[in-house]
């Protein structure tokens, strides 16, 4: 998809540095514009007065949702790397340029955050309840195995949402990132 400013710029036939001077913007601030950078406050306002359109037309607001599948996806890497489930996401989603992409990508590092706090509280306290209770049955196996399919239950519904609507279907509502 051509970027919106890229589009508009080239409708009215001015150039990256016509379009600079016109608006007030520097040259270098339109071309991170045009190879996706986030355009916001002043400078959407001045680009928009410059090109005469509304600055609502000028936002990227789609989201790049095989980048975000890749990203929720990514999070099964914790079945083979200690804290993969944050790591390999965080990755992907800061190297993304899409402002949407980027806060879901960040709802899905914040999930696997709050579900490897959990899942690290309840392993600690696993073995005081087994000494409790029962000595007999392999208590933390049974509860790593139980929080391991949930995040996997977490990763799959999220996916199946994220095809059908472009949303997750589980994010948090407390904003880790």
């Amino acid at each position: 998809m051509k970027n919106k400013v890229k589009f508009y710029r080239e409708q009215h036939n001015l150039t990256q540095t016509e379009l600079a001077k016109k608006s007030g913007v520097s040259l270098r601030t339109i071309q991170r514009i045009e190879n996706g950078s986030p355009l916001k406050g002043f400078t959407l306002t001045a680009i928009a007065t410059a090109l005469d359109v509304s600055p609502e037309n000028l936002q990227n607001d789609t989201i790049d949702i095989e980048k975000v599948k890749m990203i929720n996806v990514a999070t099964l890497s914790f079945c083979l790397i200690p804290f993969g489930n944050i790591i390999l996401p965080a990755i992907l989603t800061f190297n993304t340029h899409n402002e949407r992409t980027k806060s879901l990508g960040k709802d899905i590092i914040s999930t696997q955050i709050i579900w490897t706090i959990i899942t690290a509280i309840l392993l600690i306290m696993t073995p005081f309840i087994q000494v409790r209770f029962s000595k007999n049955i392999p208590l933390i196996i049974i509860v790593l195995v139980v929080l391991m399919c949930i995040n996997v239950f977490i990763v799959f519904k999220n996916s199946i949402r994220l095809t059908n609507k472009s949303e997750l279907y589980i994010k948090p509502k407390i904003k880790l990132l």
